[in-house]
């Protein structure tokens, strides 16, 4: 069995940027313009993260059991959703939700 060595590695290829092509539907303070889900998200926040979470596929109990994993969701819903953003952009729009 004769081996044959590799005189050259392939080169990797840069995937490329991931950007949307649109913007959020709503502003940061847009939940008001749906008022159940306002309402919901006010009277039950582990509630509506639960649902959330099963929306994204995701078990209903991803935000208890890791820390982060609102980034994480957010992160993922913005990429299906062709959105503009940065997981930068999603710590401060967490970080902002965290303080109110």
């Amino acid at each position: 069995m004769n081996t044959v060595p590799v005189m050259q590695q392939p080169i990797p290829q840069r995937i490329g940027e991931v950007s949307g092509h649109r913007e959020w539907s709503t502003g940061l303070f847009g939940c008001f313009s749906d008022c159940g889900s306002c309402i919901m998200t006010y009277l039950c926040l582990p509630c509506m993260e639960c649902k959330n979470a099963s929306r994204l596929n995701e078990c209903c109990l991803l935000p208890y059991c890791c820390p982060g994993s609102n980034v994480a969701m957010r992160a993922r819903l913005r990429t299906l959703g062709g959105i503009r953003g940065s997981i930068l952009g999603d710590i401060c729009v967490n970080i902002i939700y965290l303080c109110f």
